[in-house]
């Protein structure tokens, strides 16, 4: 086989296109009755906190730690609760599966792309159906909810679809988030729905509703946005919302949904799956779990190259497509 390198340009569109999700309040005994479902709202949270995170010159000089110390803390940014009286977070959002995972969006190296083609159209006709199910199971478990599903009493997930007879509902509870798939009846239904859309056998577009019983007026986190610079004595959180409707970034969603990655070699010691990322990149532990050849491009490169498929074993095959899935820019352009 001949040696083959990455193009300059090489990019791959998401094949999974979760929406922004929306929340919205109420009860838990009126999941099934839309018109009591109200749109949450942000207001302004301003509070006087106490101090507790100081340099460490501050620490050696107790005058001048007593003096911050009693300085006030002003904390102003934005809020979200359930209203009086409800006990029940719904999240909603939409999720489209797409096809032609064997072929990219931009590549300027025919050779590469013939060869692309070939393989990853060998592993989407008998394969990718180990993926479908894992990004089945996490929307089951209600990953997508993050700090939501912390601590309540009760989760439920309900996905409807065209092609489906009926929604599918799941307990979330019984999906732990350190496993990745299952053998519920309706998880495979779920899976074999999504599989159709990677194959290119149908178009599906799901829509998903996550229930999440917190208890009366409880906090509900929507996504955070990334506002730099911002001055002092100016509010410091600023949440994101959709027609002034509290809501969740699509891609915190797809984040969730692509926590499929148990196979680095570290998962017998974290017992964590993380995101698929091109080096299993995990911001909040300061961690890249594949950076040292088991990472995207080099695992790509030597599935091409090789003339046997054996070359990867079939976990490395897996992320690789998952990267596919995740979508992104990979060429090797010229610095």
């Amino acid at each position: 086989m001949t040696t083959l390198t990455l193009p300059s340009v090489l990019a791959f569109d998401r094949k999974l296109e979760p929406s922004d999700g929306v929340m919205f309040s109420g009860n838990w005994q009126d999941i099934d009755n839309d018109k009591n479902w109200q749109p949450i709202e942000l207001f302004e949270r301003r509070n006087r906190a106490v101090k507790s995170n100081f340099k460490q010159e501050v620490l050696d000089d107790e005058n001048e730690l007593q003096k911050q110390i009693a300085e006030s803390n002003l904390s102003w940014g934005d809020d979200a609760a359930l209203k009086h009286g409800q006990d029940t977070l719904r999240l909603s959002f939409s999720l489209r599966v797409v096809s032609g995972i064997d072929t990219p969006t931009a590549c300027n190296k025919m050779e590469f792309e013939r060869r692309f083609n070939e393989v990853v159209d060998g592993y989407v006709k008998t394969e990718i159906e180990e993926l479908a199910k894992r990004y089945a199971y996490n929307i089951a478990n209600g990953r997508f909810l993050w700090r939501n599903r912390v601590g309540a009493d009760q989760i439920m997930v309900r996905v409807s679809a065209k092609s489906l007879d009926e929604p599918l509902e799941f307990n979330s509870y019984d999906f732990p988030l350190n496993v990745t798939t299952s053998d519920d009846i309706n998880v495979h239904k779920l899976a074999q729905l999504i599989n159709t859309g990677f194959t290119g056998e149908k178009s599906p577009t799901l829509k998903i509703e996550a229930y999440a019983q917190l208890g009366d007026t409880q906090r509900v986190w929507p996504s955070q946005e990334m506002v730099l610079n911002i001055a002092k004595g100016e509010k410091s959180r600023n949440l994101f919302s959709l027609d002034g409707v509290a809501a969740m970034h699509c891609e915190k969603i797809g984040n969730a949904l692509r926590t499929i990655d148990d196979w680095y070699p570290e998962f017998e010691i974290t017992r964590k799956p993380i995101a698929i990322e091109a080096y299993g990149s995990v911001t909040q532990r300061g961690v890249a779990y594949r950076s040292s050849k088991n990472d995207f491009k080099t695992l790509l490169l030597k599935w091409l190259c090789s003339e046997s498929s054996s070359q990867l074993s079939v976990e490395e095959k897996h992320f690789v497509v998952a990267m596919l899935v995740r979508g992104g820019v990979f060429g090797e352009g010229e610095s």
